[in-house]
């Protein structure tokens, strides 16, 4: 069983940046889609950024209200993904939480239903 923990949230004005990350217990960062998901109160969970751990199999998905502003990147070697969040704006406020898979596809990375291991979920609120 792999274990998932992020780190990173917190309390911050709008422009503000951020950096999760998310360190995984075991070397599953390999041939895997990594991702990152959020949900605000109210709402259903939505894909924020994903991508195959090898990037050259496919591309990196953003959501459009993201794009420019949001980045995934992932240290293998400190088995830790991370999503810098840059021009954090109130729209941005919800639990966010890292996945991963033992079985991930390029191209389907941007699909929730890929992923079997994720993270507690980190709470990243955004004031004006």
């Amino acid at each position: 069983q792999v274990m998932l923990t992020e780190s990173g949230g917190g309390s911050v004005e709008v422009g503000s940046s951020l950096r999760l990350a998310c360190s995984a217990s075991a070397e599953i960062y390999k041939e895997n889609c990594i991702g990152w998901f959020r949900q605000s109160p109210g709402k259903e969970r939505e894909g924020v950024a994903a991508r195959y751990t090898e990037p050259f199999f496919g591309e990196t998905y953003l959501a459009d209200s993201v794009k420019g502003r949001f980045s995934i990147s992932l240290d293998k070697g400190k088995s830790t993904m991370y999503l810098q969040m840059d021009s954090l704006k109130p729209e941005d406020t919800a639990m966010y939480y890292c996945a991963t898979t033992n079985h991930g596809i390029p191209g389907l990375c941007r699909l929730q239903y890929e992923y079997n291991y994720w993270g507690q979920g980190t709470q990243v609120t955004v004031s004006s």
